[in-house]
């Protein structure tokens, strides 16, 4: 019975799909089609090259492979998706696996291995589940290689049986050091809590504007954490694009808050968020950042032995450039240094991040200053931090689970290129 459709993605060239599609021959009782997704037109006659009258070809729009496959998911009528992408291809000793699912069963994984990593990775998934459930585009995810794990880490394990023998071979495809902080960022999805951790509580507070490109990132990134926040809010201000109506989908979720305001600048914005704030400690997420999967399980940690006096944890960042077509590439790790005093703060090489506030210190200091520069809209982060080492400290931790987007409309990055604006600010500072 042909029941499976055959899923093929992100293959480096024709070789290597060449040599999955041959492998399929070891199911061609059981498939009902293929779909090759892909970016350019460079596979389109390999289907004639072996005779195969069952491909069809599907391109991606804006690079958003989610969109891609859940429109193709509903179009299809067969059992099973069968998932082949990044080079692999089937041994021959896939002939003797039973590929189907019970009745209380949705997913099979099989392990992804690199470096001595084990990655779970979906196989073969029951389509009917896949309608109901589909995978997440590139506004919810940091770059499509995050695409199907982040996925799977939200289905419940009781749906999930894995497959423990070696039938799909992953190639001699070579891991870039771009691969491979994507691959350690995936890898996080799946860490498996031994026992259950109570950490002080800790919020997010987001402030969007006009960041339609990534807010739904940066918000999902807080969503699929492996130690949840006890809230998360964000308020827009001001944005003309359609963020805003992005952001009220998500309204539902009971550990969700949007706020909106008129224009006004970071400081005010966050300045709005503050009286709503109900933990000890609270995160401030840029709408054009992101969180690893298990940034609020380290921070917790740290968090459960933070000394009294301390008003800020902060750690490392992990930079990317975002290019073309909604590719992101791996920059560099920055990591931080401690900062005792203004001179220290003045000099340090911005962002600090994150920045993890106790709530009562910023409470008490009546949130962020207005400063007497450029209306208060700029270096609010400076501002916070230089008023709060007045009376406490700030304590700095090697940790890195901050990412920060490059990219052409930053603010940050705009300012950085205006040092007289830096120097302007300086001179205003108390």
């Amino acid at each position: 019975m042909k029941d499976i459709h055959v899923f093929m993605f992100n293959y480096s060239n024709f070789t290597f799909l060449k040599k999955a599609l041959t492998s399929l021959q070891f199911l061609d009782n059981r498939i009902q089609g293929i779909t090759i997704f892909e970016e350019t037109n460079l596979f389109l006659q390999i289907g004639k090259q072996l005779s195969r009258s069952d491909i069809s070809y599907r391109n991606l729009p804006h690079n958003d492979l989610g969109f891609a496959f859940n429109k193709r998911i509903q179009e299809l009528h067969s059992e099973y998706i069968l998932l082949l992408h990044d080079d692999t291809f089937f041994e021959q000793s896939v002939k003797n696996v039973d590929l189907r699912l019970a009745s209380n069963k949705f997913v099979m994984t099989h392990t992804y291995t690199f470096k001595a990593r084990l990655i779970p990775q979906p196989l073969l998934i029951k389509v009917a589940f896949l309608k109901q459930n589909e995978l997440p585009t590139v506004y919810k995810v940091p770059f499509k290689e995050a695409i199907l794990s982040s996925w799977l880490s939200k289905v419940s394990k009781s749906l999930v049986v894995n497959i423990n023998e070696k039938i799909v071979n992953e190639g001699t495809k070579g891991v870039s050091k771009n691969d491979f902080q994507k691959l350690i960022f995936v890898e996080k999805y799946h860490i498996n809590l031994k026992e259950k951790i109570n950490p002080p509580t800790i919020s997010v507070i987001i402030s969007n504007y006009n960041m339609m490109e990534y807010v739904e990132i940066a918000l999902t990134s807080c969503l699929l954490q492996i130690n949840p926040p006890h809230e998360i809010l964000v308020i827009d201000d001001g944005s003309t694009d359609h963020s805003y109506q992005q952001l009220e989908a998500y309204n539902n979720l009971h550990n969700f808050k949007l706020f909106q305001t008129e224009n006004g600048g970071k400081a005010r914005a966050l300045n709005r968020l503050i009286p709503h704030i109900k933990t000890e400690f609270v995160l401030e997420l840029d709408a054009d950042d992101w969180l690893d999967p298990d940034a609020l399980l380290v921070i917790g940690e740290y968090l459960s032995v933070l000394p009294q006096d301390v008003a800020v944890l902060y750690g490392n960042t992990r930079h990317w450039n975002q290019t073309e077509l909604r590719n992101i590439n791996y920059s560099l790790i920055k990591k931080g240094k401690e900062v005792k005093n203004k001179q220290e703060l003045m000099s340090y090489k911005f962002p600090l991040a994150p920045r993890i506030y106790r709530t009562s210190f910023l409470k008490q200091n009546k949130g962020f200053p207005i400063v007497d520069f450029e209306d208060g809209r700029m270096y609010e982060d400076v501002s916070i931090l230089n008023k709060l080492m007045g009376r406490y400290r700030l304590l700095y931790k090697d940790f890195t689970v901050y990412n920060v987007r490059e990219h052409k409309s930053s603010i940050t990055r705009k300012n950085k290129k205006n040092h007289s604006y830096w120097s302007d600010f300086k001179n205003k500072l108390d």
